[in-house]
């Protein structure tokens, strides 16, 4: 009996939690992580990081859908949202100014295609109009992602864009636009130069796709 006991024990103390393995692996490449249950959770973490009224920027993003920040952050008028602006802008007249307020907003907050174990971030992009603000132009980058997108190692990271995230988004454009889109660029992030920049917050539940 205490043999049985011991063994079970010890099978109790090897199980770990892969969500929190990767927030580990996160922060050792200097990338904060916090870690919610849900989608609802995710929202008010986020919302309490940026102040009303600050300049964000927003990427078109399922996973913000989900959760509701997408509304928030550009819809509810509390603060200065980048995209409506973009909007009301002539791409052929005002094509400089457009591209140094995507590039360099004070916060942007998005998501990405995969999370390696290892703590990799891999973002995919058609126009890749969301990746330079990721890299080095945010002043601070706010990454929501579930924890469907974990996965093994970069391999598999591609294996998701290719099989899931591509498919998902074509459908997307092909309904709004009759037209197919294509994927331009892959950005993998291993890790944050400067302390605090960049925060991840994973979801226990799936959201995004």
């Amino acid at each position: 009996m205490t043999t049985a006991t011991n063994e079970h024990s010890t099978e109790r103390a090897d199980v770990t939690d892969p969500v929190e393995d990767v927030a580990a692996a996160l922060r050792a490449h200097n990338i904060e992580a916090v870690v919610v249950e849900t989608g609802d959770q995710a929202r008010e973490v986020v919302l309490g990081m940026i102040p009303n009224g600050a300049e964000v920027h927003t990427g078109k993003s399922k996973t913000l859908e989900d959760v509701g920040l997408y509304t928030e952050l550009v819809e509810s008028g509390r603060y200065n949202a980048i995209r409506p602006r973009l909007f009301k802008m002539d791409r052929e007249t005002q094509g400089r100014e457009i591209r140094k307020l995507v590039a360099a907003p004070d916060f942007i907050v998005g998501s990405v295609a995969a999370v390696t174990e290892e703590g990799a971030l891999v973002a995919a992009s058609a126009t890749g109009s969301q990746l330079a603000s990721y890299v080095a132009g945010a002043g601070r980058v706010i990454l929501v992602v579930g924890s469907q997108k974990i996965v093994p190692d970069l391999d598999a990271a591609l294996r998701r864009i290719r099989e899931v995230v591509f498919p998902y988004e074509n459908s997307q454009v092909r309904a709004k636009l009759g037209v197919d889109t294509v994927l331009e660029k892959v950005l993998v992030i291993f890790g944050e130069w400067s302390a605090g920049r960049t925060t991840v917050v994973l979801v226990r539940e799936q959201v995004g796709a």
